[in-house]
Parts: structure tokens; C-alpha cells; sequence
């Protein structure tokens, strides 16, 4: 089943309102994309610094309207970046936006490089798509990467219960089929994945903000909004 074809008519439909649509749940928080997008980046960035430095080539995997471009590239340096998603619309707008030499947007999966990324990037994508078509859309993502990559998996953590309040009010998060951290894990590792390490963040909104720095100290437990499943393509064997 092409990934093109389960998500195109979907968020065709939400090209143009796509920040208004998200923004209409996330204001129960507090805070708007951006906060989240911010977070979400600098702590894969930490991350990967601890563990082997800055990418170079990163694929924005269900990219949309390229919200992330500006962070990634905040975070990381100069990157060679690729965001892919099966929109063509959100597509044109990101290209429009964010496009250029080094910032390549398609929604033809074929046109991804093989084999040379040094980090895949998602968030809140793998809930959009149907279980049936997870297997082949983590295929398109390992055959991305180069040998050692990176895969930053972020999703909306279902045993929330803000995130299951917030994904009620975004008009295209309503049917969403959830994925656990156990899930998302499951699901990496049957792709060829290794599994590196999962955090959650986001607990508190905004009118407790006084009590953020907590998250640091529980990061590693499933309790925040989002969460992160780290992983990796395996080393070719020598």
C-alpha cells in the first residue's frame, strides 16, 4: 500500500489551515507549535552530540508544510536537508517556503536518497497511518538511511491524558490510531531498527511552567505528552 495514497486526500485538505487546525487543540497548553517543535529538536540535537555528533544529511519524514525546517536547521547547522510527505500540497507550500538548495521537498518517495542520511526526523506521523501501512513507511525511512543513522521517532503518547484531550479538538488527530512507547519499540524493531533509548516530555502546560525543570529528572518514565523513541540502523557488518 503506497504511503501516498492512505495520507494525500488527508492533509491535502489541511495544506493551507494546517497551523490553524494544530493550534486549535495545543491552546489548552498554553503554548503554540513552535514551543513544541523547539523542544522536540534541541533534545534529539542533545542527544545525538552525547552520542556521536551533528548530522549532516536529515530527512524530515511526514514534513508537511516544513514547520520543522527552521528548527532543524537552528539545531544542527548547515544541514543537506530532505522532508518528504505524501502531500502534494503541504508539499508546494514547504517548497514555496522553505525550499532551496539545500532544503529539497518531495512527496515521491522514490526521489528520497538510499543509503545516505545521517538522521531521519518525525513527529506525530505514525498515527496518521494506517497500521497496515507502518511496516512499508519504516521501510522507506531504513532504506534512507546510511548505515548507522538515526531514526528520531517522536509520537503523541496515548497513556496521557492531556495528549488524548489535545488530539480530540485537532480536527485531523481525531481518528488518529494511537501507538504506546511498547508499540512504537515493537514496530522499529521489526523494521531492522536497534533501539537506542525512549524519553517522554512535555507534563506540564504553560500555567505550571514553574514546574518544567521536573521533566528533567523523569524523562526516562512514560509520562509526558510526547515521547521519543531513539533508534538506529545497524552497522554493515565488516
Amino acid at each position: 500500500m503506497s504511503l501516498a495514497v492512505v495520507q494525500q486526500a488527508e492533509f491535502d485538505a489541511y495544506s493551507q489551515e494546517y497551523e490553524a487546525a494544530l493550534s486549535q487543540g495545543l491552546k489548552y497548553s498554553g503554548e503554540g507549535p513552535g514551543y513544541f517543535a523547539r523542544k522536540r529538536i534541541e533534545w534529539t540535537a542533545r542527544l545525538l552530540e552525547r552520542c556521536e555528533g551533528q548530522s549532516a544529511q536529515v530527512l524530515d519524514f511526514g514534513c508537511g508544510v516544513g514547520l520543522a525546517t527552521e528548527e532543524l536547521n537552528r539545531a544542527f547547522g548547515e544541514l543537506d536537508l530532505w522532508g518528504y510527505d505524501p502531500s502534494i500540497q503541504a508539499i508546494a507550500r514547504a517548497t514555496q517556503q522553505f525550499g532551496g538548495a539545500n532544503a529539497r521537498f518531495t512527496a515521491d518517495e522514490t526521489e528520497l536518497p538510499a543509503g545516505t542520511i545521517d538522521l531521519a526526523y518525525t513527529n506525530g506521523v505514525f498515527h496518521h497511518i494506517p497500521p497496515a501501512a507502518r511496516a512499508n513507511a519504516l521501510r522507506i525511512v531504513h532504506n534512507s538511511l546510511k548505515p548507522g543513522g538515526w531514526f528520531a521517532f517522536w509520537e503523541n503518547n496515548p497513556w496521557n491524558p492531556g495528549t488524548r484531550f489535545v488530539m480530540s479538538r485537532v480536527p485531523f488527530d481525531r481518528d488518529a490510531v494511537t501507538i504506546t512507547p511498547p508499540e512504537a519499540r515493537g514496530l522499529l524493531r521489526e523494521a531492522g531498527f536497534e533501539i537506542e533509548r525512549t524519553d517522554a516530555w512535555f507534563i506540564f502546560p504553560k500555567s505550571l511552567a514553574w514546574l518544567r525543570p521536573l521533566e528533567s529528572l523523569v524523562h526516562r518514565l512514560p509520562l509526558g505528552g510526547q515521547y521519543l523513541v531513539l533508534a538506529r540502523k545497524a552497522e554493515e557488518a565488516s
